[in-house]
């Protein structure tokens, strides 16, 4: 058995900085160190963006400095708003055309009913456990009260619950359901099913990481993508994912002014190392549509 590991106390950032220099950081502006790690945690910032800068549990590599760190905090802090106005899209989407074609075919309490899933009885009670819980979670909203107050049986429909769902359990809705609806719903996006369903737990997990502020810059996916053989990427870096929102958004002018502005965050931060997050060379050409 394994020796496990005692937790570390708490240091000031007085400590924390003399603690940088003793691994080798350079810190030129102390007070500029100190006045970010009082904004920015010592966790947030140096153990996150100082991977591939030192030695595991050693000696920074020569000539890395504070700044180089912050550069590459606010690289990533940068990609994700971007990144996360593209989700958005893909989100807001796929409520739309799954509850419409749900409601369609299974009518607005259709989510109700086990036999409209393709789980077991297991399965579909914790994932309408869940749907009830969002419910509750949202009671204040009021198209939520609305719908409570006013309806008979104060049920929601399908066409306002999916819009309290978190896009987890928006993701679960589309696994738990029948093939053929699965393929029906992703053909609205021009995509094979068992794609897609990869996909989309993909970028719930890339929302999530979004939504929490952290890091996409050297991070290893935890949901890898199902991907094209065309693509010669690997599918556990972070560019997979560009590749994958490139197939669910529309192809217009956003999808370029998204591409110009990736390009425009490489040019402004050249310490960023895209191979660190699975970019190859011509990384554009993957991302733009060939027109032919």
């Amino acid at each position: 058995m394994r020796e496990l590991k005692e937790h570390q106390p708490p240091i000031t950032i007085e400590e924390q900085i003399a603690n940088l220099r003793d691994k080798g950081l350079i810190i030129e502006d102390e007070e500029y160190a100190k006045s970010f790690l009082n904004d920015v945690s010592y966790f947030r910032l140096i153990k996150a963006y100082s991977l591939g800068l030192k030695v595991k549990n050693g000696k920074y590599h020569d000539n890395v400095r504070f700044e180089d760190i912050v550069s590459l905090y606010f690289f990533n802090a940068a990609l994700r708003q971007n990144v996360f106005k593209q989700i958005e899209k893909v989100e807001v989407n796929l409520r739309c055309r799954l509850s419409n074609y749900f409601c369609d075919i299974y009518g607005i309490f259709g989510y109700e009913e086990i036999s409209n899933f393709s789980v077991s009885e297991k399965v579909f009670k914790s994932f309408y456990k869940d749907i009830l819980r969002e419910i509750e979670r949202n009671a204040r909203a009021s198209f939520v009260r609305n719908f409570r107050n006013n309806y008979i049986g104060g049920k929601i429909p399908l066409y306002a619950l999916v819009e309290l769902l978190s896009f987890g359990t928006l993701s679960k809705f589309y696994k738990n359901m029948k093939n053929e609806d699965k393929k029906a719903v992703a053909a609205l996006f021009g995509v094979s099913y068992n794609y897609f369903e990869s996909w989309i737990e993909s970028i719930a997990y890339i929302r999530n990481i979004c939504a929490h502020y952290g890091r996409l810059y050297n991070n290893k996916l935890a949901k890898m993508p199902k991907m094209y053989k065309q693509y010669d990427i690997k599918n556990n870096r972070f560019f997979v994912m560009l590749l994958v929102i490139k197939h669910l958004v529309p192809n217009d002018r956003h999808w370029l002014d998204f591409i110009e502005a990736i390009e425009d965050l490489i040019i402004k931060y050249p310490d960023a190392d895209l191979h660190l997050m699975g970019f190859p060379q011509d990384w554009k050409k993957y991302l733009l549509w060939d027109e032919s």
